[in-house]
């Protein structure tokens, strides 16, 4: 009775080994710190989209299926041919950075299995890089209003993105190529605005200056005006006074003459 239990134990024993080496991979789950996964159940509900498993340790039932997602940042760079708002073509070098929604990565493996990066991102960054460059021109693109292009972009993938459980980071445009001639034009005429707006300063500049040398001679002609019809001979007089006062308190003053003068006021004579 003893060898049967013993051969029963075994026989478990072996059979529970061989499950385990056929099963295990699949019954016994770890997640990395970078990933989450998703359960298939293909003999209950399916895909358990709201069930995310997080990085760790996990048992599950050797019939389901474990799916993982990578949940860190990525990067893509896209090279594009695009056409501005004149259908000049314009070459343009892309940044995106995005990753997905930890907790939609069920959703967005029910809609694109796996391979939203080529079915999902790429695409919509090249389609909203177009639709908005499509209204600016080479110009715009190329100088005045790069920044505002970028935004734009950045914006509308965004939303798109975003409407299908991806999270963008980020979306730069690297670099923006146009044939040389149309560059060569962009950048003289560029530089001849340059040279307007320091024309145009230098002018403005000139003119403020004449403006403030105009205002300083009426001040001095409007004080002259005014003292000169101030001035009387009765006036004049009192002045020639208080100097000759002024003068006689001075050491070098040695002979003052009273009304030696032709108009009446003192003469000083002698001093050293």
């Amino acid at each position: 009775m003893n060898n049967n239990k013993k051969t029963v134990l075994i026989v478990v024993g072996v059979t529970a080994l061989l499950l385990l080496m056929v099963f295990g991979n699949r019954t016994f789950i770890i997640v990395k710190e970078t990933e989450r996964a998703i359960l298939f159940r293909p003999f209950s509900d399916g895909l358990s989209k709201d069930r995310v498993f997080s990085p760790g340790f996990h048992v599950i039932a050797p019939w389901n299926k474990a799916i993982r997602y990578d949940v860190a940042e990525q990067q893509r760079e896209e090279r594009m041919d695009v056409l501005d708002k004149n259908g000049l073509s314009v070459n343009m070098d892309i940044t995106v950075r995005f990753l997905p929604l930890q907790e939609r990565i069920g959703y967005l493996h029910e809609q694109f299995r796996g391979n939203y990066v080529n079915n999902l991102v790429i695409p919509e960054v090249r389609s909203s890089v177009r639709r908005v460059t499509g209204r600016y021109t080479a110009e715009e693109i190329y100088s005045t209003k790069r920044n505002e292009v970028e935004a734009a972009i950045v914006q509308e993938t965004g939303e798109v993105l975003q409407n299908n459980n991806i999270q963008m980071r980020a979306l730069l445009i690297r670099s923006i190529n146009l044939p040389e001639q149309i560059k060569g034009a962009i950048e003289n005429k560029l530089t001849q605005e340059q040279e307007a707006l320091a024309y145009r300063f230098r002018l403005e500049r000139e003119r403020s200056e004449a403006d403030r040398r105009r205002i300083e001679a009426q001040g001095i002609a409007d004080y002259n005006q005014i003292i000169s019809s101030s001035l009387t001979d009765r006036i004049l007089q009192q002045k020639g006074i208080d100097a000759t006062l002024q003068l006689s308190e001075s050491n070098n003053t040695k002979v003052i003459v009273i009304g030696g003068g032709d108009d009446g006021l003192p003469l000083i004579l002698g001093g050293n």
